[in-house]
């Protein structure tokens, strides 16, 4: 398994996310899978990547927590939680991207 984050240092959000889905990791058996970051530091970049916002996290180069009708986006992400909308995915939503 293959997983990505890509965030932009701007948005304060993709560390929680890293610490979320470390969790998530852990609890879905993937523990020793080492997350690769990925600064994007330009809109041209942003474009290159598919980058729809700070956090992204893919699994073998799929967002599997887009809606599907995001652009690429030099911006912050906000996620649907079960809570309201949020900076971060929960726990939960990145272990069932990671299944």
């Amino acid at each position: 398994m293959r997983v990505e984050l890509l965030y932009f240092e701007g948005c304060p959000s993709w560390k929680v996310t890293e610490e979320r889905l470390l969790v998530a990791l852990t609890r879905t058996g993937h523990g020793d899978v080492v997350v690769r970051r990925t600064k994007v530091e330009t809109l041209a970049q942003a474009e290159d990547l598919g980058f729809v916002g700070s956090p992204t996290v893919l699994v073998d180069g799929h967002d599997s927590l887009s809606r599907g009708d995001e652009g690429g986006a030099f911006a912050c992400r906000v996620f649907q939680t079960p809570g309201g909308l949020a900076g971060s995915p929960t726990i939960e939503q990145l272990s069932e991207a990671l299944a």
